[in-house]
């Protein structure tokens, strides 16, 4: 089926080109016929969303490179809610809907893009590079309000005066300017969206703009303010499976898959952005313009969801049982009753989780451009940017063992059966205990300061059209820190606790463990779709209350302790410290020099016209941290005898700072061409080497070593021998690290056969270089006796190549020979196809899983690990559909202004080793292995997005020619988004998504 849809959209693009080849020529003729009218014929004005279609299709035809472009229709008039949702209408450009590096959780206006297939995306504001203190090197476009953007280009193809940094693309945000309008201007719009599915109040969005230029005996002068607010409250529900486990004990002599637990969510998310936007122009003659403009963007995010997690940990998902239980071919579970009696019931934690982030971006530029002389003209630019985040993570639990789930999982979503008995118990906090606290605190600031100076000279010449060449020179600092520990898991009271540490549980029907947590139903769940019983969470103010709400918590484990007469020790905190485990803190300073010849052939048959260029970058960075060894060694007090003690390596504990500086040169030529077969129909080809720098995330210098040893203890004789040890570490980043590179060819073809027609496709391949993976290198330490020891750390390397090579087919027009009121229906289409590949410098696979999760455990990280001990390996790229499609159906009559769009992508790999798809219980599979058959073996399933298509749509009306109204809806097909996991027993479903419908009605004033 989904073959057929996407076989037939891409027939129906093409059949739509063919169909539009006749229209052309009616079209050409109406055009002679109406010039031949006479000079008194009327003038039509094209204005709204054909014009803005216009405009865009003039800035690629026109453009040196390949680029695509959205344009707003007027001011704060971009098609979307989001900046990310409006790049996800651009040929080549996909979405990611998932909370940044969390597949597990959904983000409704998207978290990140990227460029035929590849996340190497540069973002800059109006040519200038801007980015968010989050580690990384590119803005978060969800942080942008829209509201201030006149226009997106996506630059896919370089040339050698952009600035370097983007391998898959650059994306460029475009405001307004006060000259770019005759005189006064002034707009203002306002709107209310409301969710489907959190239901509540609606919420506001407001912008306004105000720009005016003025004639003074001190030149010209252009002001422009521009404001925006915007408040979106959405919610999503979600169900979810556990993983598959091998079980030997359902039908004896049989392997049967089981899931350890079904479980659902749901999430309250509230964003509040800012945006104000200021520029101011001079032009005290004809020959020098200066500009300076101020960008801040401030958003706030929050979000605070319940969710039943599963526990079921160690041996125990192992002992679940079945009644009337259905299984596929290979053993899978289909439906049935699960339960866990052995173990007291299915262990589930009931949780309240909230997140709160403040982010912040602010943008000053001062720009001066000088026209020298007829052929000489200069511009130079200065540039600082300030970025800001900070963010509490706080989750408090409490637990429950469930004495069974009724589970069917035969249809689109998991049915999950609750009789009167379950919904009983389930309700009775005497069943329910207060289980774990854990939060994570971290903050970051980035700075940049940069210049640049560009000189342009113009030939009088019938081949060379002008020469430039500039410098720019950046100076940026990075630093960032989580709390230590990062998250801070603390029990207060958990089963594996009883008997030596604990008597009881602090159940909540103990007075001097009540309160904090109420019984709440999950109305309107899945829209209806779905009933879930009512469940204790706990309350959000005690998330919130962080860190007293914690503190008390905690007196609950030590009252627990005091009566069994232990002692335990007291809650710790995490906190901002000097431990260099929560620090990273960077120094980047960029020399860039560049040349670019622009060249002409138009007098040729074909006009031939381009660019060629080279660009030379020099980086140097600088960072500091530790390498640090604090081992506990086992003194074996107690023991009669140890044996092969010896084999215990004896180095001081040590915490050695180190001080960093990578520097590398870069060339990065490029060639542009451009044929003209005639004015609508041309040809381009162009080549160009790229480079993207790691994040500054990727580059902590911090390095923990540790040594693990294993023993084995003869009981009966008090024996201990020691068996192994082992010298590892975990490289949290490298400072050493180079950017990835990337040589591009692009070849298009191009046909503009109309102002707001066109039939393009752009056939690509780009090949990558030093790609970062996480690999292993040997860290050499001396011991007390002198000796070198070897630990085998593991951290980011360049270590990996690969390509990414596909094509883009796009087609738009409006049906102006349509007859009637038909006659404003427009189409826009576009299909994506991206084949990927990543290679391994040096491949990392093993058939059989082994070890723990700590880093060094490449072919889990890799190659992924299934619960049974088996590896996968041969995983694609992350994040990465083959196939992309969108379809718009537009209509502009008259006052009257309609689209309805449909974005899907194909199925991806969304990651690898997962949160909610790993563990360390999978079965040690390997024959040769001294622990085969245990319980030991770290696994992490492959988790896959499935399909997921969304229809949007709008309409306008113009009540006057500067007061229009209108009503737009997002999501109007209710899409479901779909996760699957990879097991050696099959491609089973983990999550399910819904967010509901979102409707906003809107009102904009010009004037």
């Amino acid at each position: 089926m989904r073959n057929l849809q996407k076989t037939a959209i891409a027939v129906a693009v093409a059949q739509l080109a063919i169909w539009s080849h006749g229209t052309v020529l009616a079209q050409e003729v109406s055009a002679n016929e109406n010039q031949s009218a006479g000079a008194n014929s009327a003038v039509v004005v094209v204005s709204g969303q054909r014009a803005a279609l216009q405009s865009a299709q003039k800035l690629k035809q026109d453009a040196d490179e390949v680029v695509d472009s959205i344009v707003a229709e007027d001011i704060g008039k971009l098609p979307d809610r989001s900046v990310t949702e409006i790049l996800s209408r651009v040929v080549g450009v996909t979405m990611d809907r998932s909370m940044s590096n969390d597949p597990q959780h959904y983000a409704v206006e998207g978290s990140g893009i990227a460029i035929r297939g590849l996340t190497y995306v540069r973002s800059e504001l109006n040519g200038r590079e801007s980015f968010s203190a989050n580690g990384g090197r590119s803005l978060s476009f969800t942080d942008v309000p829209p509201e201030l953007m006149a226009g997106v280009d996506v630059y896919k193809n370089p040339s050698a005066e952009q600035t370097e940094g983007g391998v898959s693309g650059l994306v460029n945000l475009r405001t307004a300017m006060p000259f770019d309008f005759k005189g006064f201007k002034g707009a203002i719009s306002g709107s209310y969206t409301y969710s489907d599915l959190r239901k509540g109040q609606a919420q506001p969005t407001g912008s306004l703009l105000l720009s005016d230029r003025w004639n003074t005996r001190f030149g010209e002068f252009g002001a422009l303010i521009d404001l925006a607010s915007s408040i979106s409250h959405t919610r999503t529900d979600e169900m979810f499976i556990e993983a598959y486990y091998p079980n030997l004990n359902v039908e004896p002599g049989s392997t049967r898959w089981i899931p350890r637990g079904a479980q659902w969510r749901s999430m309250n998310w509230e964003r509040d952005r800012k945006g104000q936007y200021a520029a101011f122009q001079w032009r005290p003659n004809r020959d020098i313009t200066a500009a300076l403009t101020y960008f801040q963007s401030k958003y706030k995010e929050g979000w605070s969801e319940v969710a039943l997690l599963s526990q079921e940990t160690g041996d125990r998902p192992y002992g679940m049982q079945v009644e009337n239980g259905v299984f596929d071919k290979n053993g899978a579970f289909i439906s049935g009753v699960i339960s866990n009696p052995a173990n007291g019931g299915i262990n589930l934690n009931s949780d309240r989780r909230v997140s709160d982030r403040r982010s912040a971006t602010r943008d000053l530029a001062l720009n001066l451009k000088w026209r020298i002389s007829p052929a000489w003209s200069a511009t130079t630019d200065f540039q600082v940017v300030r970025a800001s985040t900070e963010a509490l993570d706080s989750d408090v639990a409490t637990g429950i063992r469930m004495q069974k789930e009724t589970l069917d999982l035969s249809g689109d979503l998991p049915k999950i059966t609750f009789d009167a008995d379950d919904v009983a118990y389930l309700s009775d906090p005497k069943n329910y205990y207060w289980a774990y606290t854990m939060e994570h605190k971290d903050r970051s600031k980035a700075e940049s300061k940069a210049w640049k100076t560009d000189f342009k000279y113009e030939f009088d010449h019938p081949v060379l059209r002008d020469l430039r060449f500039g410098a720019r020179l950046q100076n940026r600092n990075s630093r960032n820190q989580n709390t230590n520990p990062s998250y801070n898991w603390q029990a207060i009271s958990q089963p594996w606790m009883l008997g030596w540490q604990v008597d009881r549980l602090a159940t909540l029907d103990d007075p001097k463990f009540a309160g904090g947590a109420t019984l709440r139903t999950l109305d309107n769940f899945f829209g209806g779709d779905v009933k879930v019983p009512a469940i204790m969470f706990p309350d959000d103010a005690v998330a919130r209350g962080y860190p007293d709400s914690y503190a008390k918590l905690h007196t609950y484990h030590d009252i627990l302790c005091a009566e069994k007469g232990t002692t335990c020790t007291p809650w710790p905190a995490a906190t901002f410290d000097n431990d260099p485990a929560g620090t990273n803190f960077q120094e980047e300073k960029t020399r860039a020099f560049y040349t670019q010849l622009r060249f002409g052939w138009d007098n040729l048959k074909y006009p031939v016209d381009g660019n060629i260029g080279v660009r030379y970058v020099k980086t140097k960075s600088t960072a500091f941290g530790y390498t640090t060894y604090n081992p506990t060694i086992p003194t074996f007090e107690d023991a009669s005898q140890v044996i092969d003690r010896s084999k215990i390596v004896i180095i001081e504990p040590f915490a050695t700072r180190r001080d960093y500086e990578n520097e590398y040169h870069n060339w990065l030529p490029s060639l542009n061409l451009r044929l003209k077969y005639n004015d609508q129909l041309q040809f381009r080809a162009a080549i160009a080497r790229s480079m993207s720098r790691p994040d500054f995330s990727q580059m902590k210098a911090y390095t923990p070593l540790s040594q693990s040893i294993t023993t084995v203890t003869d009981t009966a004789n008090n024996i201990v021998t020691v068996t192994n040890t082992s010298l590892t570490g975990t490289g949290e980043g490298n400072p050493n690290l180079r950017p990835t590179t990337g040589t591009s060819v692009d070849v298009t073809a191009e046909w503009y056969f109309a102002k707001a027609g066109s039939l393009t496709l752009a056939l690509f391949n780009k090949d990558l270089k030093n790609i970062i993976v996480n690999q292993m290198y040997n860290y050499e330490v001396q011991d007390v006796g002198g000796n070198v020891q070897r630990f085998a750390v593991t951290g980011p390397v360049n270590g990996a190549h690969g390509y990414a090579r596909g094509f883009e087919l796009a087609y738009q027009q409006y049906y102006d020979w349509l007859p009637g009121y038909l006659k404003g229906l427009g189409v826009q289409a576009s299909l994506t196809y991206v084949d990927s590949s990543r290679k391994l410098d040096n491949p990392v696979f093993s058939e059989y899983c082994s070890g723990n999760a700590d880093a060094n455990n490449l072919n889990l990280y890799i190659n992924g690990c299934d619960t049974d001990g088996r590896t996968f390996g041969n995983m694609p790229l992350q994040g990465l559909s083959k196939h992309t499609i969108n379809l718009a159906l537009m209509y502009e009559r008259g006052p009257i202004s309609a689209r309805v769009a449909y974005n899907w992508r194909s199925r991806y790999l969304a990651g690898v080793n997962q949160w909610g798809t790993r563990d360390t219980n999978g079965t040690d599979s390997n024959p040769a292995s001294p622990t085969y058959g245990q319980h030991n073996v770290a696994w992490g399933l492959p988790l896959w997005q499935e399909h997921y298509g969304q229809v949007d749509a709008s309409v306008f009306y113009n009540v006057t020619e500067k007061f229009r109204i209108g009503l737009e809806a997002q999501n109007l097909n209710d899409a479901t988004s779909k996760q699957t996991m990879q097991q050696h027993a099959g491609t089973f479903g983990h999550a399910w998504f819904v967010t509901g419908p979102r409707y906003t009605i809107q009102a904009n004033y010009s004037f």
